[in-house]
């Protein structure tokens, strides 16, 4: 829908500032090759094979986001019920925390997903601050948690 289509370019602007957007290949900070917005190289993509440094094209970066972007908002579907019916800044820190963290991750949030589902953001923001996410990214956390606990 044109929604979900707005939402998810807010999103892509969001992931920019917070990932960054290299076009080359380069290690992330856990030491991951890593390419684009974000995406972390796998076995499958041709980057994964190349050395470090190596220039990768914008459509190459819009393609890998467009993919990994599909794959964040499906697990988000699935691991949080109702994620289409709430708030759309509910749904872009989610996304947010989704993309960043992968499903496995965010499944660790057991009492922050308890809170969204009780659509206490307040309780969620509490759960997201006493986190280790964010010690390891604390700006994007304290931006994210702030955000959270401004929703209605």
């Amino acid at each position: 829908t044109n929604r979900e289509c707005k939402m998810i370019e807010q999103l892509k602007k969001e992931l920019e500032i917070d990932e960054g957007c290299v076009r080359k290949t380069y290690l992330c900070s856990e030491g991951h090759k890593t390419v684009g917005i974000g995406h972390l190289c796998q076995e499958g993509d041709p980057e994964f094979w190349k050395s470090i440094g190596t220039a990768v094209s914008e459509d190459r970066v819009d393609e890998l986001f467009g993919k990994d972007i599909a794959w964040t908002m499906a697990d988000c579907r699935d691991i949080v019920p109702g994620f289409d019916d709430m708030p759309r800044e509910v749904k872009l820190i989610l996304a947010n925390l989704m993309f960043n963290m992968g499903r496995g991750r965010v499944l660790q949030f057991r009492k922050m997903l308890a809170a969204v589902d009780e659509r206490d953001w307040s309780v969620a923001a509490d759960e997201m601050h006493d986190s280790k996410w964010r010690r390891q990214v604390p700006a994007r956390a304290e931006r994210l948690i702030k955000r959270m606990r401004a929703v209605e």
